[in-house]
């Protein structure tokens, strides 16, 4: 059993910045980390491959310097991982990065499951996962939170749904977005950390995948930021001291005066 994961490098929850002109995540010189809900996929996919046998392999559309949350996840367990990278990928909505890693995929060859997290905390869309499905034209179950077993080369998954949950008998090839119920992600090992370190991590391009450049990038992007604003918080308070009994009396009566005038009170 071949299992892929799709990972990405975000920024840091802290450290987000759009470019005003392109309306694209600006990644450039900021600390980057694995998608933290990505953890989950993977955790997933290892037990998987733990009880049934098989690979998993990590694979990141992004700059070269996502390779390091590549190796980070070899050094989880998984047997190998991929990078896809060029400059004609760059400033990709979630359609065209689907399109990408879905080809990026058939690259790599002979997957029975891909594995995704439920969303990116940069673009917050979960729209990639299903966006693969797509293209790869295979079966999809969102809002994974437990996977049952696998049988026949059919994987039993429950999925949340709004009623409750869904149970799914879902053939393979097939693509699967968990939820954090899913599993708790394990943590790196020294061992990983070595084999990591060592592990020859191939570049997929441009040049070395089958691709339709109108699909690609910015360019091949449907969807477009036009503007970006910036919410501004204001908050128009009244701080009143009380000191003793006099002004905490006075502070109470003006509270309940400001609660009676917004039809707080009854």
């Amino acid at each position: 059993m071949k299992i892929i994961v799709p990972i990405k490098q975000v920024p840091e929850s802290s450290n987000v910045k759009m470019d005003p002109v392109t309306g694209t995540v600006i990644r450039a010189g900021i600390e980057t980390v694995v998608n933290p809900l990505d953890l989950y996929a993977l955790e997933a996919a290892l037990r998987l491959k733990e009880q049934y046998g098989g690979t998993v392999t990590a694979v990141s559309m992004g700059p070269p310097q996502a390779m390091r949350v590549l190796k980070e996840a070899v050094s989880m367990g998984c047997d190998d991982a991929a990078l896809i990278s060029d400059r004609k990928f760059g400033g990709a909505d979630t359609h065209a990065t689907s399109y990408t890693l879905a080809q990026g995929i058939r690259a790599i060859g002979g997957v029975d499951i891909i594995i995704t997290g439920e969303r990116a905390t940069d673009g917050d869309t979960a729209q990639v996962g299903p966006g693969i499905a797509a293209w790869l034209d295979m079966p999809l179950a969102t809002y994974v939170s437990q996977i049952e077993g696998v049988k026949d080369n059919r994987i039993q998954v429950e999925r949340l749904v709004e009623e409750g949950y869904q149970i799914l008998s879902v053939p393979f090839p097939c693509l699967l977005s968990v939820v954090k119920a899913v599993a708790i992600p394990r943590l790196p090992t020294l061992q990983g950390k070595i084999r990591s370190m060592e592990l020859a991590i191939p570049t997929y391009t441009a040049d070395n995948m089958e691709l339709n450049v109108e699909y690609l990038g910015l360019k091949g992007s449907p969807t477009k930021v036009v503007k970006i604003d910036t919410p501004k918080i204001t908050r128009s308070g009244k701080i009143i001291t009380a000191n003793d009994d006099i002004s905490l009396r006075a502070a109470v009566d003006e509270l309940m005066n400001l609660l009676d005038a917004k039809g707080v009170l009854p």
